[in-house]
Protein backbone atom coordinates (compact mmCIF):
# COMPACT_ATOMS: atom_id res chain seq x y z
CA UNK A 1 0.00 0.00 0.00
CA UNK A 2 1.47 3.22 -1.10
CA UNK A 3 1.21 6.02 1.83
CA UNK A 4 -0.34 9.58 0.36
CA UNK A 5 -0.38 12.70 2.87
CA UNK A 6 -3.95 14.43 1.98
CA UNK A 7 -3.13 18.27 2.26
CA UNK A 8 -6.49 18.69 4.41
CA UNK A 9 -7.63 21.73 4.47
CA UNK A 10 -11.23 21.67 5.85
CA UNK A 11 -12.78 22.23 2.23
CA UNK A 12 -15.03 20.16 0.46
CA UNK A 13 -12.55 19.36 -2.14
CA UNK A 14 -9.82 18.25 -0.36
CA UNK A 15 -12.27 15.90 2.31
CA UNK A 16 -13.70 14.11 -0.64
CA UNK A 17 -9.83 13.43 -2.39
CA UNK A 18 -9.14 11.88 1.12
CA UNK A 19 -12.15 9.84 0.39
CA UNK A 20 -11.21 8.65 -2.65
CA UNK A 21 -8.14 8.26 -2.20
CA UNK A 22 -8.62 5.79 0.94
CA UNK A 23 -11.24 3.69 -1.07
CA UNK A 24 -8.49 3.03 -3.82
CA UNK A 25 -6.68 1.52 -1.26
CA UNK A 26 -3.84 3.99 -0.66
CA UNK A 27 -2.36 4.51 2.99
CA UNK A 28 -3.56 7.94 3.57
CA UNK A 29 -2.59 10.66 6.50
CA UNK A 30 -4.26 14.04 6.65
CA UNK A 31 -2.56 16.82 7.16
CA UNK A 32 -3.82 20.54 7.83
CA UNK A 33 -1.44 23.34 7.36
CA UNK A 34 -1.60 26.17 10.16
CA UNK A 35 -0.45 29.54 8.17
CA UNK A 36 -1.28 32.43 9.58
CA UNK A 37 -1.46 33.72 13.31
CA UNK A 38 0.09 36.88 13.11
CA UNK A 39 -1.92 38.84 15.00
CA UNK A 40 0.04 41.97 14.46
CA UNK A 41 -1.33 42.09 10.94
CA UNK A 42 -4.82 41.44 12.33
CA UNK A 43 -7.27 40.72 9.42
CA UNK A 44 -10.60 40.19 10.72
CA UNK A 45 -12.50 38.96 13.85
CA UNK A 46 -13.26 35.91 12.30
CA UNK A 47 -10.92 33.11 12.70
CA UNK A 48 -10.69 30.91 9.31
CA UNK A 49 -8.20 28.42 10.07
CA UNK A 50 -9.38 27.67 13.39
CA UNK A 51 -13.17 26.05 12.16
CA UNK A 52 -11.18 24.99 8.96
CA UNK A 53 -8.97 22.91 11.12
CA UNK A 54 -11.82 21.80 12.86
CA UNK A 55 -13.86 20.43 9.99
CA UNK A 56 -10.44 18.95 8.68
CA UNK A 57 -10.03 17.35 11.45
CA UNK A 58 -13.91 15.52 11.83
CA UNK A 59 -13.47 14.65 8.23
CA UNK A 60 -10.16 12.48 9.36
CA UNK A 61 -12.13 11.06 11.75
CA UNK A 62 -15.03 10.27 9.92
CA UNK A 63 -12.70 8.65 7.84
CA UNK A 64 -10.64 6.98 10.08
CA UNK A 65 -7.18 8.46 8.74
CA UNK A 66 -4.43 9.73 11.30
CA UNK A 67 -4.89 13.52 11.30
CA UNK A 68 -2.49 16.20 12.17
CA UNK A 69 -1.79 19.59 11.71
CA UNK A 70 1.53 21.55 11.34
CA UNK A 71 2.24 24.97 11.50
CA UNK A 72 4.12 26.79 8.94
CA UNK A 73 2.94 30.27 9.36
CA UNK A 74 7.14 31.61 9.65
CA UNK A 75 7.53 30.12 6.41
CA UNK A 76 4.45 31.44 4.65
CA UNK A 77 4.70 34.83 6.00
CA UNK A 78 8.28 34.91 4.50
CA UNK A 79 7.66 33.57 1.38
CA UNK A 80 4.52 34.54 0.73
CA UNK A 81 3.30 37.63 2.98
CA UNK A 82 6.51 39.37 2.52
CA UNK A 83 6.97 39.25 -1.24
CA UNK A 84 3.28 40.32 -1.03
CA UNK A 85 3.94 43.53 0.58
CA UNK A 86 7.26 43.70 -1.40
CA UNK A 87 6.17 43.52 -4.86
CA UNK A 88 3.17 45.79 -4.15
CA UNK A 89 5.91 48.09 -2.69
CA UNK A 90 6.87 48.27 -6.39
CA UNK A 91 3.90 48.81 -7.99
CA UNK A 92 3.37 44.99 -9.27
CA UNK A 93 0.81 42.65 -8.16
CA UNK A 94 1.29 39.55 -7.06
CA UNK A 95 -0.73 36.09 -7.11
CA UNK A 96 0.15 34.47 -3.28
CA UNK A 97 -2.26 31.26 -4.67
CA UNK A 98 0.18 30.47 -7.38
CA UNK A 99 3.38 31.19 -5.48
CA UNK A 100 1.28 29.57 -2.08
CA UNK A 101 1.60 26.99 -4.37
CA UNK A 102 5.08 26.72 -5.53
CA UNK A 103 6.41 27.76 -2.37
CA UNK A 104 4.07 26.22 0.46
CA UNK A 105 2.10 23.28 -0.65
CA UNK A 106 4.77 21.70 -2.90
CA UNK A 107 7.72 22.24 -1.37
CA UNK A 108 7.51 23.33 2.47
CA UNK A 109 4.00 20.77 2.81
CA UNK A 110 5.79 18.24 0.29
CA UNK A 111 9.17 17.70 2.52
CA UNK A 112 7.33 17.23 5.45
CA UNK A 113 4.82 14.58 4.12
CA UNK A 114 7.82 12.81 2.32
CA UNK A 115 9.75 12.83 5.62
CA UNK A 116 6.72 11.28 7.03
CA UNK A 117 7.41 8.41 4.63
CA UNK A 118 4.39 9.17 2.15
CA UNK A 119 4.77 8.26 -1.59
CA UNK A 120 2.92 11.04 -2.94
CA UNK A 121 1.11 14.21 -2.19
CA UNK A 122 -2.42 14.82 -2.91
CA UNK A 123 -4.62 18.04 -2.90
CA UNK A 124 -7.88 18.66 -3.88
CA UNK A 125 -7.15 20.94 -7.46
CA UNK A 126 -9.39 20.27 -10.10
CA UNK A 127 -6.33 19.23 -12.81
CA UNK A 128 -5.02 16.60 -13.78
CA UNK A 129 -2.06 14.50 -14.55
CA UNK A 130 -0.66 12.10 -16.67
CA UNK A 131 2.56 10.20 -17.74
CA UNK A 132 4.30 8.69 -20.46
CA UNK A 133 7.95 7.39 -21.19
CA UNK A 134 11.02 7.64 -23.76
CA UNK A 135 13.83 6.06 -23.70
CA UNK A 136 13.51 4.57 -19.95
CA UNK A 137 12.71 8.10 -18.28
CA UNK A 138 9.27 9.47 -17.19
CA UNK A 139 7.34 12.60 -18.18
CA UNK A 140 5.08 14.15 -16.56
CA UNK A 141 2.21 16.03 -17.82
CA UNK A 142 0.34 18.82 -15.67
CA UNK A 143 -3.46 18.59 -18.03
CA UNK A 144 -6.27 21.27 -16.78
CA UNK A 145 -9.19 19.94 -15.01
CA UNK A 146 -12.65 18.16 -16.40
CA UNK A 147 -14.62 20.65 -14.83
CA UNK A 148 -14.27 23.89 -17.19
CA UNK A 149 -15.59 26.21 -15.06
CA UNK A 150 -12.88 24.92 -11.53
CA UNK A 151 -9.77 24.08 -13.41
CA UNK A 152 -7.50 25.44 -11.49
CA UNK A 153 -4.34 24.30 -13.63
CA UNK A 154 -3.20 27.90 -13.92
CA UNK A 155 -2.77 28.34 -10.14
CA UNK A 156 -0.27 25.35 -10.37
CA UNK A 157 1.75 26.62 -12.96
CA UNK A 158 5.40 26.79 -11.65
CA UNK A 159 5.17 22.97 -10.59
CA UNK A 160 8.70 20.92 -11.48
CA UNK A 161 8.49 17.70 -12.96
CA UNK A 162 10.19 16.50 -9.61
CA UNK A 163 7.14 18.08 -8.13
CA UNK A 164 4.60 16.49 -10.18
CA UNK A 165 6.21 13.02 -9.84
CA UNK A 166 5.29 12.60 -6.24
CA UNK A 167 1.64 14.42 -6.75
CA UNK A 168 -1.89 13.11 -6.88
CA UNK A 169 -4.99 15.25 -7.66
CA UNK A 170 -7.86 13.32 -6.86
CA UNK A 171 -10.48 15.01 -8.08
CA UNK A 172 -9.38 16.30 -11.40
CA UNK A 173 -11.88 14.36 -13.83
CA UNK A 174 -14.55 14.80 -11.66
CA UNK A 175 -17.39 17.96 -11.93
CA UNK A 176 -17.81 20.02 -8.58
CA UNK A 177 -21.39 18.84 -8.66
CA UNK A 178 -20.41 15.44 -8.47
CA UNK A 179 -17.97 16.07 -6.24
CA UNK A 180 -20.54 17.34 -3.61
CA UNK A 181 -22.86 14.76 -4.06
CA UNK A 182 -20.10 12.52 -2.79
CA UNK A 183 -19.29 14.45 0.62
CA UNK A 184 -23.40 14.47 0.54
CA UNK A 185 -23.52 10.71 0.52
CA UNK A 186 -20.41 10.30 2.73
CA UNK A 187 -22.41 12.10 5.17
CA UNK A 188 -18.77 14.52 5.14
CA UNK A 189 -19.42 17.99 7.64
CA UNK A 190 -17.68 19.88 4.51
CA UNK A 191 -20.53 18.72 2.34
CA UNK A 192 -22.35 22.28 2.13
CA UNK A 193 -19.36 24.23 3.08
CA UNK A 194 -18.74 27.02 0.54
CA UNK A 195 -15.70 27.47 -1.33
CA UNK A 196 -12.81 29.83 0.21
CA UNK A 197 -12.62 33.10 -0.95
CA UNK A 198 -9.36 34.94 -0.06
CA UNK A 199 -5.84 35.10 0.25
CA UNK A 200 -4.52 31.29 0.17
CA UNK A 201 -4.60 30.09 3.59
CA UNK A 202 -5.33 33.33 5.51
CA UNK A 203 -8.84 33.44 4.75
CA UNK A 204 -11.03 36.35 4.53
CA UNK A 205 -9.18 39.90 3.96
CA UNK A 206 -9.67 43.17 2.19
CA UNK A 207 -6.71 43.43 0.90
CA UNK A 208 -6.19 47.15 1.36
CA UNK A 209 -6.63 46.91 5.10
CA UNK A 210 -4.11 44.63 4.69
CA UNK A 211 -1.67 46.06 2.96
CA UNK A 212 -2.18 48.93 4.74
CA UNK A 213 -1.01 47.05 8.17
CA UNK A 214 2.67 47.55 6.44
CA UNK A 215 2.52 50.10 3.72
CA UNK A 216 1.79 53.25 5.02
CA UNK A 217 -0.89 55.05 3.44
CA UNK A 218 0.17 58.16 1.30
CA UNK A 219 -2.35 60.80 -0.50
CA UNK A 220 -1.86 61.48 -3.75
CA UNK A 221 -3.66 62.25 -7.79
CA UNK A 222 -6.10 60.32 -9.76
CA UNK A 223 -5.47 61.25 -12.86
CA UNK A 224 -7.51 60.88 -15.99
CA UNK A 225 -6.45 60.32 -19.33
CA UNK A 226 -8.92 61.11 -21.90
CA UNK A 227 -8.84 58.16 -24.73
CA UNK A 228 -7.71 60.68 -28.07
CA UNK A 229 -4.40 61.51 -26.46
CA UNK A 230 -1.02 61.32 -28.75
CA UNK A 231 -0.12 58.35 -27.28
CA UNK A 232 -2.45 56.23 -28.54
CA UNK A 233 -1.59 57.65 -32.03
CA UNK A 234 1.38 56.44 -32.79
CA UNK A 235 2.07 54.96 -35.81
CA UNK A 236 3.88 51.70 -35.72
CA UNK A 237 7.13 52.21 -37.28
CA UNK A 238 9.45 50.75 -39.64
CA UNK A 239 11.66 47.91 -37.33
CA UNK A 240 14.86 46.99 -38.05
CA UNK A 241 14.60 43.94 -36.61
CA UNK A 242 11.96 41.41 -34.96
CA UNK A 243 13.49 41.99 -31.53
CA UNK A 244 12.69 45.65 -32.12
CA UNK A 245 9.27 45.27 -33.25
CA UNK A 246 8.61 42.96 -29.87
CA UNK A 247 9.74 45.34 -27.83
CA UNK A 248 7.38 47.85 -29.24
CA UNK A 249 4.25 45.86 -29.02
CA UNK A 250 5.59 44.52 -25.20
CA UNK A 251 6.34 48.31 -23.80
CA UNK A 252 3.70 49.85 -21.49
CA UNK A 253 2.27 53.29 -22.47
CA UNK A 254 4.33 56.15 -20.69
CA UNK A 255 1.88 58.60 -18.78
CA UNK A 256 2.87 62.12 -17.40
CA UNK A 257 0.72 63.92 -15.03
CA UNK A 258 -0.19 66.57 -17.27
CA UNK A 259 -1.13 64.01 -19.69
CA UNK A 260 -4.46 64.48 -18.13
CA UNK A 261 -6.77 66.00 -15.17
CA UNK A 262 -7.06 65.22 -11.68
CA UNK A 263 -10.25 63.90 -10.54
CA UNK A 264 -9.65 62.70 -7.23
CA UNK A 265 -7.55 61.97 -4.45
CA UNK A 266 -5.96 58.19 -3.61
CA UNK A 267 -4.73 57.01 -0.02
CA UNK A 268 -1.84 55.19 -2.14
CA UNK A 269 -0.68 54.16 -5.42
CA UNK A 270 0.33 51.05 -4.47
CA UNK A 271 -3.33 49.48 -3.27
CA UNK A 272 -4.28 49.59 -6.57
CA UNK A 273 -3.53 47.40 -9.55
CA UNK A 274 -4.65 47.84 -13.47
CA UNK A 275 -7.90 46.89 -14.83
CA UNK A 276 -9.14 47.66 -11.20
CA UNK A 277 -12.56 49.56 -10.98
CA UNK A 278 -13.30 49.82 -6.91
CA UNK A 279 -12.70 51.97 -4.65
CA UNK A 280 -11.67 54.58 -6.88
CA UNK A 281 -14.57 56.64 -5.44
CA UNK A 282 -14.55 58.77 -8.14
CA UNK A 283 -17.95 60.13 -9.60
CA UNK A 284 -19.88 62.12 -12.21
CA UNK A 285 -18.37 60.55 -15.21
CA UNK A 286 -20.18 58.64 -17.86
CA UNK A 287 -18.72 55.66 -18.05
CA UNK A 288 -17.08 54.23 -14.95
CA UNK A 289 -12.78 54.82 -14.44
CA UNK A 290 -10.77 52.07 -14.99
CA UNK A 291 -7.04 51.99 -13.49
CA UNK A 292 -4.91 52.14 -17.00
CA UNK A 293 -1.29 52.40 -14.84
CA UNK A 294 -0.11 53.48 -11.46
CA UNK A 295 3.33 55.23 -10.50
CA UNK A 296 4.41 53.89 -7.21
CA UNK A 297 7.65 56.58 -7.60
CA UNK A 298 5.46 59.46 -7.90
CA UNK A 299 2.54 57.88 -6.06
CA UNK A 300 -0.23 58.79 -9.10
CA UNK A 301 -2.85 56.80 -10.51
CA UNK A 302 -3.95 57.06 -14.33
CA UNK A 303 -7.01 56.20 -15.25
CA UNK A 304 -9.33 56.35 -18.31
CA UNK A 305 -12.98 55.96 -18.59
CA UNK A 306 -14.74 52.34 -19.92
CA UNK A 307 -13.50 49.25 -20.34
CA UNK A 308 -12.91 49.94 -23.93
CA UNK A 309 -10.37 52.48 -23.19
CA UNK A 310 -7.06 52.08 -25.40
CA UNK A 311 -4.92 52.68 -22.32
CA UNK A 312 -6.34 48.92 -20.78
CA UNK A 313 -4.95 46.98 -23.78
CA UNK A 314 -1.47 45.71 -25.08
CA UNK A 315 -0.63 42.89 -27.19
CA UNK A 316 2.69 41.31 -25.64
CA UNK A 317 4.39 41.33 -22.76
CA UNK A 318 7.87 40.25 -21.57
CA UNK A 319 9.04 37.73 -18.89
CA UNK A 320 12.70 38.13 -17.40
CA UNK A 321 15.10 35.21 -18.86
CA UNK A 322 14.90 34.06 -15.06
CA UNK A 323 11.09 33.76 -14.62
CA UNK A 324 10.69 31.80 -17.30
CA UNK A 325 9.44 28.17 -16.03
CA UNK A 326 8.88 25.07 -18.43
CA UNK A 327 6.66 22.61 -16.43
CA UNK A 328 7.81 20.66 -19.58
CA UNK A 329 11.24 21.48 -19.61
CA UNK A 330 12.42 18.80 -22.76
CA UNK A 331 9.91 21.68 -24.79
CA UNK A 332 11.97 24.86 -23.62
CA UNK A 333 12.67 27.39 -26.52
CA UNK A 334 16.10 28.04 -27.32
CA UNK A 335 17.19 31.29 -27.98
CA UNK A 336 15.40 32.53 -31.16
CA UNK A 337 13.09 29.98 -31.31
CA UNK A 338 8.54 30.39 -31.72
CA UNK A 339 6.06 28.54 -30.42
CA UNK A 340 2.49 29.03 -30.87
CA UNK A 341 0.36 28.19 -28.15
CA UNK A 342 -2.80 29.48 -26.24
CA UNK A 343 -2.00 31.57 -23.04
CA UNK A 344 -4.04 33.10 -20.17
CA UNK A 345 -2.71 35.93 -17.95
CA UNK A 346 -5.20 35.51 -15.45
CA UNK A 347 -7.09 32.67 -13.75
CA UNK A 348 -10.54 31.59 -15.36
CA UNK A 349 -9.66 33.75 -18.33
CA UNK A 350 -10.49 31.83 -21.77
CA UNK A 351 -7.19 30.43 -23.58
CA UNK A 352 -5.78 33.23 -25.70
CA UNK A 353 -3.78 32.54 -28.86
CA UNK A 354 -0.61 33.41 -28.96
CA UNK A 355 3.29 32.96 -29.97
CA UNK A 356 6.25 32.91 -27.64
CA UNK A 357 9.67 34.31 -28.93
CA UNK A 358 12.19 33.25 -27.12
CA UNK A 359 15.29 35.95 -27.18
CA UNK A 360 18.81 35.76 -24.82
CA UNK A 361 17.24 37.93 -22.38
CA UNK A 362 13.79 36.79 -21.69
CA UNK A 363 10.92 35.68 -23.46
CA UNK A 364 7.94 37.63 -25.12
CA UNK A 365 4.55 36.17 -25.01
CA UNK A 366 2.57 37.40 -28.49
CA UNK A 367 -1.02 37.44 -28.02
CA UNK A 368 -3.10 37.36 -31.74
CA UNK A 369 -5.57 40.03 -29.55
CA UNK A 370 -4.49 42.85 -27.59
CA UNK A 371 -5.15 41.73 -23.79
CA UNK A 372 -6.79 43.97 -21.05
CA UNK A 373 -4.78 44.51 -18.01
CA UNK A 374 -1.48 42.85 -18.85
CA UNK A 375 -0.25 43.18 -15.12
CA UNK A 376 3.44 43.12 -14.00
CA UNK A 377 4.05 40.66 -11.34
CA UNK A 378 1.10 38.32 -12.50
CA UNK A 379 1.49 34.84 -14.18
CA UNK A 380 1.10 34.16 -17.50
CA UNK A 381 0.63 30.47 -18.31
CA UNK A 382 0.81 29.16 -21.85
CA UNK A 383 -0.89 25.60 -22.92
CA UNK A 384 -1.09 23.39 -26.24
CA UNK A 385 -4.35 21.36 -25.70
CA UNK A 386 -5.20 20.96 -22.41
CA UNK A 387 -1.51 20.66 -21.21
CA UNK A 388 -0.02 23.33 -18.97
CA UNK A 389 3.40 23.57 -20.53
CA UNK A 390 5.12 26.18 -19.01
CA UNK A 391 4.80 29.84 -17.08
CA UNK A 392 6.52 33.13 -16.13
CA UNK A 393 6.16 36.10 -14.33
CA UNK A 394 5.09 39.54 -16.48
CA UNK A 395 7.94 42.03 -16.20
Amino acid sequence: MKKVVVGLSGGVDSSVSAYLLKEQGYEVIGLFMKNWHDDSVTISDECPWLEDSNDAMIVAEKLGIPFQTVDLSEQYKERIVDYMFNEYERGRTPNPDVLCNREIKFDVFMKIALSLGADYVATGHYCRKAAFETNGETTYQLLSGKDNNKDQSYFLCQLTQEQLSKTLFPIGELQKSEVRRIAAEQELVTADKKDSQGLCFIGKVRLPDFLQQKLKAKEGNIIEIKSDIATYKNDIPEFESKIEELKFLAQKHQYQPNDGKVVGKHQGAHYFTKGQRKGLAVGGTPEPLFVIDTDVEENVIYTGQGKNHPGIYRKALFINADEVHWVREDLRLKTDETKKIKARIRYRQPLQDATLHQTEHGMYVVFEEPQASITEGQFVAWYKGEELLGSGVIS
